[in-house]
């Protein structure tokens, strides 16, 4: 096969070419430089703080003796409330608007609020939860209230990500199934879903990666700073990872700084170990099912 020949292309153009290349490569260089940097920067200050004692303690006055058990337990609890209450709700909603509504001006608009709603502040769930779930139903300042809070904010997210899963499938895959009888919900689930549910999977899941990191809105709800035992119910009250961390933060002793850092650490390895997870489900997945 013969190279192109590139010697009637215009110099200007040339040049603009390896301008903008270089100036993409330096964007991508900043990104990953900065990324290192910040995670550097907090494994070096947080890990020699990640002992046992701290994993396994609750929260004291006493920096030598503060744990943040309570608090992983709290997230951990919030992100499976979330995910129970949200994810049911976001891929029949992306369902439905994929592979039954009708494309008319009614599905548009859902469409666009549902993208809206997903660009919104957290800072605005929370006001929504305070009212809607701790005031109106009178959930209190519970773990209930928060997950479902947090289950709101992460809602327009996973039907945005599930429906563009569901894009994924090849039309004609709908067709062949039509055409040999299936009904559509017959379509949906032995045909479509299989084949979208690794992307499904891994938005969702990254989804509830970026709320188990939210602080305004369980500031909001009114997360405890200090919870010296173990949630025994979604009733009782809760605090999270980022709650402790900015709590120990604004201590005026530097070795409470330092159990900051720790903790915003082992969330980081909390969010990781759900990305990887997404990532597992999804190669899992696509092995399964090639097309």
């Amino acid at each position: 096969m013969s190279r192109l020949d590139l010697s009637g292309i215009d110099p200007r153009r040339k040049r603009t070419d390896r301008l903008a290349r270089a100036a993409l490569a330096g964007v991508a260089f900043l990104s990953v430089a900065l990324l290192v940097a910040l995670v550097g920067t907090l494994v070096v200050k947080g890990a020699p703080h990640v002992t046992k004692t701290f994993l396994t303690s609750y929260p004291s006055r006493f920096p030598s003796r503060a744990g943040a058990l309570p608090a992983i337990v709290g997230t951990l609890l919030l992100g499976a409330v979330s995910m129970a209450a949200a994810l049911p709700i976001g891929i029949a909603a992306a369902i439905y608007l994929q592979e039954f509504a009708r494309a008319n001006r009614v599905t548009t608009l859902l469409r666009a609020s549902i993208g809206n709603l997903a660009g919104v502040p957290s800072v605005v769930f929370g006001i929504l939860g305070l009212a809607l779930f701790v005031r109106a139903l009178m959930l209190g300042k519970s773990i209930l209230a928060a997950g479902l809070t947090l289950g709101l904010l992460t809602l327009p997210i996973i039907i945005v990500v599930c429906e563009e899963a569901l894009k994924t499938v090849p039309r004609s895959m709908r067709e062949a199934a039509f055409a040999l009888g299936a009904s559509r919900w017959q379509v949906v689930r032995h045909h479509v879903l299989p084949y979208a549910l690794p992307g499904m999977l891994t938005g969702s899941i990254l989804a509830l990666s970026r709320s188990m990191g939210e602080t305004a809105p369980l500031i909001l709800i009114g997360a405890a700073v200090y919870i010296g035992y173990m949630p025994g119910g979604l009733m009782d009250s809760f605090t999270a990872l980022p709650i402790q961390a900015y709590y120990w933060a604004q201590d005026a002793r530097t070795a409470f700084h330092d159990l900051a850092w720790a903790a915003v650490l082992v969330l980081l390895v909390l969010v990781a170990l759900g990305n990887l997870t997404a990532i597992l489900l999804r190669d899992r997945y696509q092995r399964r099912y090639k097309w």
